[in-house]
C-alpha cells in the first residue's frame, strides 16, 4: 500500500531495520539503524513489531506527501516537524490523512531521526533484512537513499486505538559532548600509555564520519614499541575502536566487515546510539567499564524497552 510520495528526499534518507546478520563472511555488512533505541521507540509509538523497517534521516529531513490514513512517529535527533504548515511534536504518534504534507527540517541537536509508519516501511527483504546497504546497492529502496518522486509503501496497516507518547523522562538528550563507555580489547595488549591516553582525553569528531565509522581527532594513541602497526585482517563489529597508522582512533559502525588495524577498545552496544547522534565538531570522551558492567547496562536497557512497550500498549 502506497503511504508516502517523496517530494524532497532530505540529505540522506534510507530504509533501515535492525540489521542483516550472518553474511559478514561474504563481505556483506550488518547495516541497519545506527540508533537502536530511537528506532525501537519509533516502532513502539505506532504499534509496530520491533524490527519493522523505518526511514533513517540524517541531518536534513524529507518532505513527504501522505497517501493513506496512517499513524506515524518521529524519534531521535531534534528536528522541527511540520505537518500541513503546523509544528508537531516528536516522540509521539501522529494520525495523518491522504493529502497531508509532512516536512522534517534541519537538525537542531543530534544527527539522525527515525520515521516509523503503521505496518512498517515495506520493501523486499534481502538476506533476511530490509536495511539499505548503499555500498553494495542492495536492500532498502532499490539499494539507495531516497530520491524525489519515489513512492514508499507500508505493510498491513492497523491504526492505533488512541495516540501514544513517549514519557518525557525517557526521551534522550543529544549534547555536543558525550561520554561513551568501552571495554578494553580485543588488542589492548598492543598498548600501554596509549590506553591511558584514550581514557583520559577528549576527542573531536572529524568530518570523516558516516555509517562506516567515525574518525576522531585528539592526542595520538601510540602502540607499544616493538608491536606491529597492523594485524592480520579479522572480522569487525560495530563499536570496535581501531587505531590506524596516523594513531587517531576510528569508531567502527555498521557498514564494515573486516579490518587490519588493532582495536584498542570496544564501545558497549548500549552507548552506540550516542555515537550515532554526534556530528563533526562534537566531543567524545571514553570511560573504561568491565564486561560485567556492559552486560548489566544491556539488561537494564532491554528492561526499559519492555516496560515502555507495556506502558504504551496499556
Amino acid at each position: 500500500m502506497d503511504v508516502f510520495s517523496v517530494l524532497i528526499p532530505g540529505a540522506y534518507t534510507t530504509v533501515q531495520d535492525a540489521g542483516r546478520y550472518g553474511y559478514q563472511q561474504m563481505g556483506i555488512p550488518v547495516s541497519g539503524v545506527l540508533d537502536y533505541f530511537a528506532f525501537r521507540a519509533a516502532n513502539l509509538l505506532v504499534g509496530n513489531p520491533e524490527n519493522s523497517a523505518v526511514l533513517e534521516i540524517t541531518v536534513m529531513g524529507p518532505r513527504l506527501e501522505i497517501l493513506m490514513d496512517t499513524d506515524l512517529s518521529v524519534t531521535g535527533a531534534e528536528m522541527a516537524i511540520i505537518l500541513n504548515d503546523q509544528p508537531v511534536e516528536s516522540w509521539k504518534s501522529l494520525r495523518t490523512r491522504p493529502g497531508d504534507i509532512l516536512e522534517i527540517q534541519q537538525v537542531k541537536s543530534g544527527c539522525r531521526a527515525y520515521l516509523a509508519v503503521s505496518g512498517g516501511v515495506e520493501v523486499p527483504a534481502v538476506m533476511g533484512s530490509r536495511s539499505t546497504y548503499v555500498g553494495g546497492k542492495l536492500g532498502g529502496y532499490k539499494g539507495r537513499p531516497l530520491k524525489e518522486g519515489d513512492t514508499i509503501q507500508s505493510g498491513d496497516v492497523k491504526l492505533l486505538n488512541k495516540p501514544r507518547q513517549m514519557p518525557h523522562e525517557m526521551i534522550p538528550e543529544y549534547p555536543p559532548e558525550i561520554l561513551i563507555r568501552a571495554i578494553p580489547g580485543p588488542q589492548d595488549n598492543f598498548f600501554k600509555e596509549g590506553l591511558e591516553v584514550l581514557f583520559q582525553s577528549d576527542f573531536m569528531v572529524s568530518a570523516k564520519a558516516d555509517r562506516m565509522g567515525y574518525r576522531l581527532q585528539g592526542p595520538k594513541i601510540k602502540i607499544r614499541e616493538g608491536m606491529p602497526k597492523s594485524i592480520i585482517s579479522e572480522p569487525s563489529m560495530p563499536g570496535g575502536v581501531q587505531v590506524p597508522a596516523d594513531e587517531q582512533p576510528i569508531i567502527l559502525l555498521v557498514e564494515q566487515t573486516v579490518g587490519g588495524y588493532t582495536k584498542i577498545v570496544t564501545v558497549i552496544s548500549t552507548d552506540l546510539p550516542k555515537v550515532a547522534q554526534v556530528t563533526p565538531g562534537d566531543t567524545i570522551r571514553f570511560e573504561n567499564v568491565t564486561l560485567e558492567k556492559a552486560h548489566l547496562l544491556y539488561q537494564e536497557q532491554q528492561k526499559l524497552l519492555l516496560d515502555l512497550e507495556k506502558k504504551l500498549a496499556s
